[in-house]
């Protein structure tokens, strides 16, 4: 079991990764548009990233799992992704900042994965992994997020977008010093589980549903992910107060991270699975139909705790239980590959389409469709799981 020492690179990395997607996943659509870019060419461009999670993530999380060089790999990631951001001062084309996002995205869609499996290693004991312990490392993440969301929002309202590529810079700089504090945490190579196929546990039918669930369950997000700022912009909303809005989810989300480990016991993590997608049907709807008066977004965004940050931490959780020792790592970059890899990259283009011809609203009214078809699934893994029970 890893002592607080151990971890503390860890929330260090966590903090400053989440600090820039804190500013970068919400504003990055609207210094597009300032840009004068189409809502389809901002739909293709923010989809880079998901694209990037095709792909990269696997490969990262294979190389790591035969090297056991985890943070080594994370360090090449973060060097390359801080260079090629100080590349966004140039004035690009949709095309040139395409292949620059690409480049960025490669490097940094595999460093929260590569980081989850190592402190999975680390806070795992006995094969049981430490929810506590994991959302006491993971909160300061949520808690960077939301600095610099409101921070942010404050700071283009004031100045304008002109400033974003600094703040990527300066966010992913620190990044890169974080990830050089980390410890060289290296896993035993044990030769038996060098090469440990994969495909036997992808066979497994409770395994399939879990990533079916998770990838309609992370579709539903990415209405919130790629067009809730355009949406609310539409509104009328200032970025300050769209700002405020990204950090309220994100401060429910940090209370749940910490207090996770007196609530999770109280249902197998699958029964959290069940639920985390009935709350996304709430939330989504509650976003489509009253996204114009605030007390109701405002409740909306406090779902945040359940449709992210719990559900979240159960699939971790249970990939580290499907996936452990020298699988880890490709468990990690598979969930990342079908939870927000193909989701990001069809919920942007699709949404981007969608939303050309019907508004910005029916792509959360798409979500509300695809919320349920993820509370099927969800239930189809915990009855799988549990043949014999009623859910709670």
């Amino acid at each position: 079991m890893a002592d607080r020492r151990q971890l503390l690179p860890f929330a260090a990395l966590s903090a400053s990764y989440f600090a820039h997607i804190g500013f970068f996943n919400p504003y990055l659509p609207l210094w597009l548009q300032d840009m004068g870019l189409s809502l389809l060419t901002i739909s293709v461009l923010t989809a880079v990233q998901a694209t990037t999670r095709l792909f990269a993530p696997y490969a990262w999380g294979a190389l790591s799992d035969r090297t056991g060089e985890r943070v080594k790999l994370l360090r090449i990631g973060a060097g390359v992704a801080f260079a090629s951001a100080c590349l966004l001062f140039w004035g690009w084309g949709p095309l040139g900042l395409g292949l620059v996002l690409l480049l960025m995205f490669t490097h940094t869609s595999a460093m929260m994965p590569m980081s989850e499996a190592a402190m999975a290693h680390l806070v795992s004991q006995g094969g049981a992994f430490d929810t506590k312990r994991y959302g006491r490392v993971r909160l300061w993440g949520s808690l960077g997020f939301l600095i610099t969301v409101f921070a942010a929002g404050a700071w283009f309202e004031a100045f304008g977008m002109r400033h974003f590529p600094g703040w990527t810079v300066l966010t992913l700089g620190a990044v890169f010093l974080s990830v050089c504090w980390m410890p060289d945490v290296k896993e035993a190579s044990h030769q038996s589980q060098t090469h440990a196929p994969v495909g036997p546990v992808l066979r497994q039918k409770p395994v399939q549903w879990f990533f079916a669930s998770t990838f309609f369950h992370v579709l539903s997000h990415i209405g919130i992910y790629v067009f809730f700022s355009l949406y609310l912009d539409s509104l009328g909303y200032s970025k300050t107060m769209i700002g405020l809005l990204w950090a309220v989810s994100v401060a429910v989300e940090i209370i749940w991270f910490f207090s996770q480990s007196r609530w999770l016991p109280r249902m197998p993590l699958t029964a959290w699975l069940v639920l985390c997608s009935l709350v996304m049907l709430l939330r989504m709807g509650l976003t489509a139909a009253w996204a114009d008066v605030l007390w109701v977004l405002l409740l909306a965004q406090t779902l945040h705790a359940i449709t992210f940050a719990t559900h979240h931490t159960v699939c971790i959780a249970l990939i580290s239980h499907h996936f452990p020792g020298r699988l880890r790592g490709r468990g990690q970059a598979l969930y990342t590959v079908i939870a927000y890899g193909f989701p990001g990259v069809i919920g942007a283009l699709l949404g981007g389409l969608i939303s050309e011809h019907w508004g910005l609203q029916s792509v959360f009214v798409a979500s509300v469709l695809t919320s349920g078809v993820a509370t099927v699934t969800a239930y189809r893994v915990w009855r799988l799981q549990h043949p014999r029970q009623v859910l709670p």
